[in-house]
Order: C-alpha cells, then sequence, then structure tokens
C-alpha cells in the first residue's frame, strides 16, 4: 500500500498531535504502565513513522510513565536445528553468535515499533533470548531484570510484572489476536493437555558464548488444543479478547485510521486464565 492509500485511509497525514489526542480519547493517561502493539499501515500514512508514535505515547503517558514492547530474537536458531544433519548441527553451535541485548534484532514479524523502543536510548530489554521483551520509562528495569531462563511467560515474567503493577495492554491499530499478554494466562491456567517446547539457544556467561536448554509453553503452535471451542478460522486470542469485550473489559476507540483497544493487565489475565480454565475442562 503506498503512501496515497494511507492517507486517504486516515483523512490525511497522521501526527504526533492527532496520536496524542486519539490517544488520550481511548483512555490512555499520564502515569501509565502500557504494553502497546502496533500494526502501523493500519492507523493511515504516519508522518515520521515509529518516532512519530513512540513520541506521541511518551507524550501522553509523561515522564513517570513506562512503555513495553515485545521483541523476541529476530535471529534465533530454529528450534528444530537438533533435528538437522550432524555437521549442520555442528557448524550452528561453533559458530552461531550469542543473543546479545544490543546488537540482536527484534523479531521482524512485531513490526517495526519493538526494534524502535529496545534501541531508544535509555530502553532497557530483558535477557531471555527467544521471548525478549524492551521496555523505556521509570518502570523498565522493574519490568525487564532478571527475566526468568525457564517459563518465560510465567510468574516473575515481564508480563507476570505488567500484571502486578496495574499496567495496561494497547492494541494501536493491532488486532485482537496480537494480545500478547495471553501467554501469561496461558502459563498460570490449569487446564488439561497444555503444551510444551524444550529448546537451545546461545547466550552468554561471564564472557563466554555457552548454549543452555530452556523449557516454555508453545507460544508458536498453541500452548493448549483450542480447536474444541474455537471456530475454525478464528485465532484463539481473537476469541478470548472479544468474549472479554463483550463481557465489559477494555476500551475500543479509533486512532488514525484504525479501531485500536485498550485493556487492563489484571482484566486480560484473570478472564483469559478464567476462559482457558472454564473452557477447557474435562
Amino acid at each position: 500500500m503506498d503512501e496515497l492509500d494511507l492517507l486517504k485511509r486516515s483523512d490525511g497525514p497522521v501526527t504526533r498531535g492527532g496520536l496524542v489526542r486519539d490517544l488520550g480519547e481511548l483512555g490512555l493517561a499520564e502515569g501509565d504502565i502500557v504494553m502497546f502493539h502496533t500494526a502501523m499501515s493500519a492507523l493511515g500514512y504516519v508522518a515520521g513513522g515509529p518516532q512519530t508514535i513512540i513520541n506521541a505515547l511518551r507524550d501522553v503517558v509523561g515522564a513517570r510513565g513506562t512503555l513495553m514492547v515485545t521483541c523476541g530474537w529476530n535471529d534465533a536458531p530454529p528450534y528444530d536445528f537438533t533435528d538437522w544433519p550432524e555437521e549442520w548441527q555442528a557448524a550452528v553451535r561453533a559458530e552461531h553468535p550469542a543473543y546479545d541485548l544490543l546488537l540482536s534484532e527484534a523479531d521482524h514479524n512485531n513490526g517495526r515499533l519493538p526494534e524502535a523502543l529496545r534501541r531508544w536510548p535509555g530502553a532497557v530489554r530483558s535477557r531471555h533470548p527467544d521471548v525478549s521483551f524492551a521496555a523505556l520509562g521509570p518502570a523498565a528495569h522493574l519490568l525487564m531484570d532478571d527475566h526468568p531462563w525457564d517459563d518465560p511467560h510465567g510468574p516473575g515474567s515481564p508480563l507476570a510484572r505488567l500484571t502486578a503493577e496495574g499496567g495496561r495492554v494497547l492494541l494501536l491499530g493491532a488486532p485482537l489476536d496480537t494480545l500478547t499478554l495471553l501467554h501469561h494466562a496461558e502459563a498460570l491456567a490449569e487446564a488439561p493437555g497444555k503444551r510444551f517446547v524444550d529448546y537451545q539457544q546461545p547466550i552468554t556467561v561471564d564472557g563466554e558464548r555457552v548454549w543452555r536448554r530452556f523449557h516454555d509453553i508453545d507460544s508458536e503452535n498453541g500452548a493448549f488444543d483450542y480447536t474444541p471451542v474455537v471456530p475454525e478460522g478464528q485465532d484463539p486470542f481473537e476469541a478470548i479478547a472479544r468474549d472479554m469485550l463483550a463481557a465489559g473489559h477494555g476500551r475500543q476507540g479509533r486512532v488514525g485510521a484504525s479501531t485500536s483497544y485498550l485493556f487492563e493487565a489484571p482484566d486480560v489475565v484473570s478472564f483469559g486464565v478464567n476462559w482457558i480454565e472454564s473452557k477447557l475442562a474435562r
């Protein structure tokens, strides 16, 4: 989609000032700790791109507020590289660079904003290679430090801390299925058939590159089999989010050219855990 199409969708350029106005009307406020997901093209033509969006968010939450994004690691070795031919595995083990908080790019599938925020002066990135997050603001270290190596979506994770601090989640033009905080609900939910993965990635320990084994819920293919309770073709997180909105949790409004959503993190986790446990109970 070219710039003219984006301009038409949003009735002109989406500016920093316009975003500040729209975000305020949606309910984002000074002092908020907010994890945000952004589909920039859905907003229309954003004059200045990611820099404009981050500055607008900072304007709204102010000096006391903190912004958070999910990063991941774009060039992490694939989970299944241990199934490759022995010589291929040996080459990866010998020379694949270790995860680096500063140099390892955020997963490109998460869009441009996570990479932009994690590179912002003063931003803090968590230490977990596969499930890294980044934050900017006075609560950044509180959210990011000592990210658990195993069960990185569960207790003690940045998602858990966001929830404990009464944070919020903003879907800025992003679809409901991007509600990453529901992975924390999956990690906490006690329902049958929970699926896990074990994988290996290189990290740096005391200045040495080492391969470490990690254990987590299967956040890529689904921590649970939702097919019995979710209509075919619908993402499970979208189904949970729509039920949450129908129950009166969350706000919905127009930001730029697109519908955006604002949720309270404790509501997302509580509703998500109850939804999973009730729907998947045997």
